[in-house]
């Protein structure tokens, strides 16, 4: 048996597949589910954030996508320009420019998983299931970056303490130096999100896979800042 045969598992015989064919169908309709929506994911925005001024009732609005930000990008940027931050472009600028390369590969890995029948299928879509985590991790990382590292030379930076911009949830600011809260109100929450794939993946949909395509019986080796999703 070669290394490749021993990562893609033993085949199926037709007649058990005929015979139990409901079983071997649930984890091929959960990956395949979970790799259609990281590729539609593409389309949708991860994040929002939603600053509220008085110059601004109605609130500003900025969409994160994976590869851009979209929404009212000038009119907070020119807010921020006053008290230091930097434009909104100029975050994550790596990880915009390698997330298309980066999410078509996990979305092949877990299709790969439908043809692997053992519990490799679950090495193949751990990368997808960390996805999330790794995505809103990086993302406080820009907040806190672009909120603590303020411009001295901004007409407002003197009277302004760093702040972080909130991840999800409301929250004001920034806080003047003095103590005093700011006239902004800032919330962030998601948009659509590869999120929606977990319920797809470990423990149901790798779980699903490794139980019905190990042998019965055989043990398997392991088992007012808003800022919105």
């Amino acid at each position: 048996m070669t290394w490749l045969d021993k990562i893609i598992g033993p085949r199926i015989p037709d007649s058990v597949l005929h015979r139990e064919r409901r079983r071997f169908r649930r984890p091929t309709l959960l990956l395949g589910t979970a790799a259609l929506l990281l590729l539609i994911s593409i389309f949708f925005p991860y994040w929002r954030i939603r600053l509220f001024a008085p110059q601004y009732p109605g609130g500003l609005v900025a969409k994160v996508y994976v590869n851009r930000v979209e929404g009212d990008v000038r009119e907070i940027d020119g807010l921020n320009h006053y008290i230091g931050m930097r434009p909104l472009e100029e975050a994550a600028q790596l990880e915009r420019s390698l997330s298309i390369i980066l999410i078509v590969a996990m979305a092949l890995l877990v299709a790969g998983a439908i043809y692997v029948h053992s519990p490799w299928a679950a090495v193949l879509s751990l990368p997808a299931l960390l996805y999330p985590l790794i995505f809103l991790a990086d993302l406080y990382y820009w907040l806190w970056n672009f909120g603590t590292h303020l411009d001295p030379r901004a007409p407002l930076s003197s009277s302004v303490k760093p702040f972080v911009p909130p991840l999800l949830g409301e929250a004001r600011g920034p806080v003047s130096r003095s103590g005093h809260l700011g006239h902004r109100t800032l919330a962030g929450h998601p948009g659509l999100y590869p999120d929606h794939c977990r319920p797809l993946l470990p423990p149901q949909g790798i779980q699903a896979v490794l139980r019905s395509l190990c042998p019965r019986g055989a043990g398997i080796a392991s088992r007012r800042c808003c800022c919105s999703w």
